[in-house]
């Protein structure tokens, strides 16, 4: 068995120390402030949704308490982010499910599922688009939405890529060694080709500039696409 080192072992850890509350509000921003909420989502009453690479799962336990889904899984592949999200939301069940597993896996489990789907700077950032999101597609019932947040350039201002390519980003293992992950920074056009090839009509991408400006802030850009009948 290959085991994976968990480079998302520190990622929210000293927020989670000081704020175990539900938020009140969902942001796909990067800055997490300001911006649309989750009325991009459409209504969710008694939808089953899916946030994928959802961490420490805050995005979804909002939907899981301010709306009225069936469902909402958030699924995460790290450990650690899953341990934290059971310790901060875990009493939100059966409304809301954390599930540790890896976004692609998870969904070729779960084939025709979900009503809607979403990441907010997670799995879509952080997976091969082509090996994502054709499950993706397949995950979700006939009509079904997808939305995502990703960065529309790397931070700093660099541009971002113009073929479907990762780069290597810094990060840190769980005892503080310094190393890379690969990171999904794509222009607008390639997010729309691998959408459509993936079997996604209705494609919108938006690019909504930063609440606040700073070294490391950036644009976003929110996609949403529909499920093929």
């Amino acid at each position: 068995m290959t085991i994976t080192t968990d480079l998302w072992h520190h990622f929210g850890r000293t927020r989670a120390e000081r704020d175990r509350t539900v938020p009140r509000a969902f942001h796909w921003l990067w800055s997490q402030e300001g911006g649309p909420g989750s009325e991009i989502l459409g209504d969710l009453t008694g939808k089953v949704i899916g946030d994928l690479g959802a961490g420490a799962a805050r995005q979804a336990a909002h939907l899981a308490t301010h709306q009225a889904p069936a469902r909402v899984d958030a699924v995460d592949a790290s450990p650690a982010q899953h341990a934290m999200a059971t310790d901060l939301f875990g009493h939100l069940a059966p409304r809301l499910r954390i599930v540790r597993s890896d976004a692609v896996k998870h969904l070729r489990t779960t084939a025709g599922t979900y009503d809607v789907l979403y990441s907010v700077f997670g799995a879509v950032d952080f997976t091969d688009p082509r090996e994502l999101l054709p499950v993706v597609a397949a995950g979700l019932r006939p009509g079904g939405l997808l939305a995502f947040s990703t960065l529309a350039h790397y931070l700093g201002g660099a541009p971002a890529e113009s073929d479907v390519v990762p780069a290597d980003i810094p990060a840190k293992t769980p005892d503080g060694e310094a190393t890379t992950m690969r990171r999904w920074v794509l222009q607008e056009h390639l997010w729309t080709k691998v959408l459509d090839e993936s079997g996604f009509t209705q494609i919108d991408v938006n690019v909504l500039p930063p609440a606040v400006e700073g070294p490391r802030s950036a644009a976003t850009l929110l996609v949403t696409a529909v499920c093929q009948a």
